[in-house]
């Protein structure tokens, strides 16, 4: 029933995000707004890893998609001067491949791993030497010959990014020496961000325009750069080419993403519950039979938005609608146990 694929307002990377997100993403850490804690930590992190001439501490960024996690580590490898290497968790399936990538790095390199919770395991423990003594152990022969040769490797920095902090392994999660947890972003935080992305697309927007498309970002910058490429073409077609309020809420009504920013499909999980379950509780599995959905995109990909903002509540019993949901939806809440 519902397609992912088709979705407007997830977070997560899409093919048209590949188009603004490169000439968007700021490159130094006075560019980049909101991340307060992490950016001031970090700041001074780069600052004495320079002054005595070292690579960076291994760094560990997780929190939901979109929020900037590999925009962060091209940051760093701009603010130390040195080289990114990029790949991901499921990219790499051999020890081999980790152990070839890791002997190509210069002194001082970034290497960032996307996703790095999916790695697998037994490339997972080529990393352990790696990134602790800087050194990898590459077996040689078979049987009784077989001996083990360590290879110094240069020092490195290693970022990894995650969307499922929790998924990644007691020993990996150790080796980190900096951790920090990407918070959604403020209105203000999301105003400012579309605001400079409007001015490197070079359209026109006031503070109201700036304001309403924010309140309907989900608090994530990248989704908040994807409704403003949307939006500059409705002003530039139907409009005079500015983006103000009038313009912002035309456009996004017309592609279903209301003041609170859920769209279709938000509203569908929402009506499911009210209407065929008195507003819950509800069973997770029971809930992905009456929408035609498997219960892990409910659980990964549509509730966190709800539950961050209080439209649904996890119970012991299942999923219940919030008195929220129900004002949001314009629905009279019924009170009758």
């Amino acid at each position: 029933m519902f397609d992912e694929d088709e979705r407007f307002v997830t977070s997560d990377f899409i093919s048209e995000d590949a188009e603004i997100e490169v000439g968007l993403r700021p490159r130094n850490l006075s560019e980049y707004i909101g991340q307060e804690k992490a950016k001031n930590n970090l700041e001074i992190y780069i600052k004495a890893a320079l002054e005595r001439r070292e690579a960076l501490d291994h760094v560990l960024l997780y929190g939901p998609p979109g929020l900037g996690k590999t925009t962060l580590a091209s940051i760093i490898a701009n603010e130390m001067g040195v080289h990114m290497k990029v790949t991901s968790g499921p990219a790499i399936e051999k020890p081999g491949e980790m152990a070839a990538i890791l002997n190509n790095l210069q002194e001082g390199d970034i290497l960032f791993v996307d996703e790095i919770h999916r790695l697998n395991r037994q490339v997972e423990e080529v990393l352990y030497p790696a990134m602790e003594d800087f050194a990898i152990d590459i077996m040689i022969g078979k049987g009784a010959s077989a001996r083990s040769i360590r290879l110094d490797l240069p020092k490195f920095t290693l970022v990894g990014a995650t969307t499922r902090a929790g998924m990644l392994t007691a020993p990996l999660r150790d080796r980190f020496g900096v951790v920090h947890r990407m918070e959604y972003y403020t209105t203000e935080e999301l105003v400012t961000i579309i605001k400079r992305s409007a001015k490197v697309l070079e359209v026109g927007i006031d503070e109201a325009g700036a304001l309403a498309l924010a309140r309907r970002s989900r608090g994530t910058p990248r989704l908040a750069n994807r409704l403003l490429k949307r939006v500059r073409d409705f002003a530039q077609v139907k409009y005079d080419g500015d983006i103000t309020k009038e313009v912002a809420d035309y456009a996004l009504d017309l592609l279903d993403v209301d003041k609170e920013g859920l769209d279709q499909t938000d509203r569908e999980l929402l009506l499911t519950i009210v209407n065929k379950f008195g507003g819950g509780p509800v069973g997770l599995e029971t809930l992905a039979a009456a929408v035609g959905e498997d219960s892990g995109t409910i659980e990964d990909v549509y509730e966190p938005y709800l539950l961050k903002n209080g439209f649904i509540q996890r119970t012991p019993k299942g999923r219940i609608v919030t008195e929220k949901a129900y004002i949001h939806l314009g629905i009279e809440m019924n009170m009758e146990v």
